[in-house]
């Protein structure tokens, strides 16, 4: 994979965070740079940790399986996270389901340790998805944080400036980019081999 598709999915993970902490900033009086700072280090852990772990298994897989057959099992299956993961978010901005907006006075962390937990499954499996392309794991793991803090920042603000109504579109974009990602598999890798 390009470093463009892998950033196409990277962003497109992220985007699921991003209209998350749009929903956390819109019912905030002000942002708190500290709290936020401690969202930002929850959240890049957590992704962190499951990124590796998809990756790791998949990884295992493939050096085992060094044959053409298997790899190409593991590339069907990455267009099926890839296109699956496109789906759920359009899904997701379809309902656009509204959030009871109430202001938030005090900062919970156990709140935010489920969300993370939470976000993780569509980082593990698109993890799992680029462990079967052998992709280099620190450029991975170093893009991701770069992307998560970003977009739980922006996240944050946008949600604090204008609301929660962005998060339809960032649900949009994301699965066009888990789409494009799935066709660019098939279409560069699968449909090559066969």
């Amino acid at each position: 994979m390009s470093w463009i598709e892998i950033l196409m999915i990277v962003v497109g993970v992220s985007l699921d965070i991003f209209a998350t902490m749009e929903c956390q900033g819109s019912l905030v009086r002000k942002v708190n740079k500290k709290h936020l700072s401690i969202i930002c280090i929850l959240f890049t852990a957590c992704q962190l940790c499951a990124l590796f772990l998809g990756y790791f298994i998949s990884s295992r897989y493939c050096k085992g399986n060094p044959a053409g057959h298997e790899m190409i099992l593991g590339q069907i299956i990455a267009v099926i996270i890839f296109l699956g993961l496109g789906v759920r978010f359009i899904i997701k901005a379809v309902r656009n389901e509204a959030i009871d907006e109430h202001l938030i006075t005090e900062f919970h962390i156990g709140k935010f340790v489920k969300i993370a937990f939470l976000s993780c499954i569509t980082t593990s499996l698109s993890g799992l998805a680029f462990g079967f392309f052998s992709l280099n794991l620190i450029v991975l793991l170093v893009l991701m944080v770069f992307c998560t803090i970003f977009f739980i920042v922006t996240g944050m603000y946008t949600g604090y400036h204008y609301g929660f109504e962005q998060k339809r579109i960032a649900y949009i974009i994301g699965a066009v980019l888990f789409v494009i990602a799935g066709a660019d598999v098939i279409f560069r890798y699968i449909l090559k081999i066969v």
